[in-house]
């Protein structure tokens, strides 16, 4: 029996529409979680929209809206984009949610009744934007004298009774975390740069705020919210049905995997952790950071024009090739680029020229020259069995290991040389010629060929997975048989049936505007 998996991305926050990065995280758990369901987990995919702190409630007020209200169309254009996407998440958590409040309170509780919460003043800097307290050793210098988060964010001297957390108390716990398990923290440069933040000493964590209402009440002191970043994190319990002790939280808790932008490691690493020690709950087993995608290598910002809506590159290029492109194009966990030429040259090169018309070309020729379906009966030559052992490979050995590292880009380069290899042997055994010559042998290769591509489409399938449908709906295979186990099968052993099939990669052409 498998073991269950669990995936979350981070909650994204809705102070504005949805752009190119939400989409990139969320299609790389999407995949990650699509692949898991294909070798046999029960699998956990949760998603959804960080909607509380004073980003929110300002953002609000400049639109003369309440922050609930900039909170429900908000997180709309989220689960929008998402559905748009094609990612089956299981559940889309919004942290207005009463569930959530009483998850988020039912830990502060738990935290408290260790003994890692006391009252007390704070006075420091924080920055509205990160939403994030800074030590002044770690700030910048801005313009004008000014000064800057680590990140580059305006900072400003807060001054307010706050509720702290003994942070303090699990510097050494953190620190043997890591140490007993390389893998928590990945790529391996996230986990070095979070060590180093450790090893230099930890502050006790301001955890409420009285300046503003916009968030979750702490227990018993209705004039305090909790820190937005208690809150947020909490989510990932909250989705699990948490504090009650439901079968879900038995079965996926601890998760597998939360996957987010580099930009958010510290919370995911040292705060989180350290609550769920507090409160005597298991700690996640992996955090993955990923890299900033970037816009022909620069970050997008409205003051620079570049922002780029993600439905805008869905309706140009479809949904399948984006999906692709992004997770092919760059290593995962390192920064990458995009851009219109490098969407299309890509499309074009791998999945319409390669891929696409092989699919396109041998189920064309068996619906033309076989009537649609065969039975091979000549036997199965040294050609066919190397063709049959490389793809093997790919499709079961190399693909998944890659891709159980999140190594998406070498997964599917493994992939392509297969497909490659499919297309060199069309070209050398040439069908067409031996119709005329030898009708038997054109159907073991024939039917050679329906397996590789079979086996090919259900292990690119978690990446493209609406293309897939349509080509093994094109090679009449059981929706029950779209999965790992069944590339254990040999399809060439049976009778072989086309039905219908048509592109499932049409060429791009360049966008206009980047023509001009």
């Amino acid at each position: 029996m498998s073991e269950p998996f669990y995936i979350t991305t981070a909650i994204h926050y809705p102070n504005g529409k949805p752009h190119i990065g939400h989409a990139y995280e969320t299609i790389a758990a999407d995949v990650m979680a699509r692949f898991q369901r294909l070798q046999g987990r029960e699998v956990r995919f949760q998603t959804g929209t960080d909607e509380h702190g004073l980003k929110m409630a300002q953002k609000a007020r400049d639109l003369d809206l309440t922050p609930r209200a900039l909170a429900d169309e908000m997180s709309s254009h989220f689960k929008n984009l998402f559905d748009k996407l094609n990612i089956s998440y299981d559940r889309y958590i919004r942290t207005t949610e009463d569930v959530h409040h009483r998850a988020s309170q039912a830990i502060w509780q738990a935290m408290e009744a260790n003994g890692d919460l006391y009252l007390d003043r704070y006075e420091g800097w924080y920055s509205i934007r990160d939403e994030a307290y800074y030590d002044q050793s770690e700030l910048v210098d801005g313009e004008g004298g000014s000064k800057l988060s680590p990140q580059g964010t305006p900072v400003e001297w807060t001054v307010e009774e706050s509720w702290f957390f003994r942070l303090s108390k699990y510097q050494d716990k953190l620190l043997a975390l890591y140490n007993d398990n390389p893998d928590f923290i990945r790529p391996e440069s996230r986990r070095n740069e979070v060590m180093r933040f450790v090893e230099g000493g930890l502050r006790d964590l301001s955890v409420s705020r009285t300046s503003f209402d916009w968030g979750v009440k702490v227990p018993g002191q209705n004039d305090h919210v909790m820190y937005v970043w208690v809150d947020a994190l909490t989510n990932y319990l909250t989705g699990l049905g948490y504090p009650d002790k439901t079968d879900d939280m038995a079965k996926f808790w601890p998760a597998d995997i939360h996957l987010i932008g580099k930009d958010i490691i510290r919370f995911h690493t040292v705060y989180w952790p350290a609550f769920l020690m507090s409160a005597d709950i298991p700690v996640p087993k992996q955090v993955f950071g990923h890299g900033f995608l970037l816009n022909r290598g620069q970050k997008e910002s409205k003051s620079l024009g570049n922002v780029t809506d993600p439905h805008d590159l869905v309706d140009q290029f479809g949904v399948d090739v984006l999906r692709y492109f992004l997770l092919r194009e760059f290593a995962f966990g390192q920064d990458g680029s995009y851009s219109a030429e490098a969407i299309v040259t890509r499309s074009n090169a791998e999945l319409a020229n390669s891929y696409g018309n092989l699919v396109q070309r041998v189920l064309s020729f068996i619906a033309k020259n076989c009537d649609g379906s065969f039975t091979a009966s000549a036997p199965v030559l040294e050609a066919d069995q190397l063709l049959r052992d490389q793809v093997n490979k790919a499709c079961r050995e190399e693909l998944p290991a890659a891709f159980e590292k999140l190594s998406f880009s070498l997964g599917l380069e493994a992939w392509m040389q297969a497909v490659f290899a499919c297309n060199a042997y069309v070209d050398e055994q040439a069908p067409w010629a031996l119709r005329k010559t030898d009708p038997e042998r054109m159907k073991r290769v024939l039917a050679t060929l329906c397996g590789c591509i079979r086996d090919l489409t259900i292990a690119v399938s978690p990446v493209v997975p609406e293309a897939s449908d349509k080509i093994l709906d094109a090679l009449c295979v059981a929706g029950d048989d779209r999965n790992y186990a069944a590339l254990n099968t040999d399809p060439a052993l049976g009778e072989i049936r086309v039905d219908s099939p048509t592109p499932a990669f049409p060429r791009l052409e360049m966008p206009k505007t980047e023509q001009a």
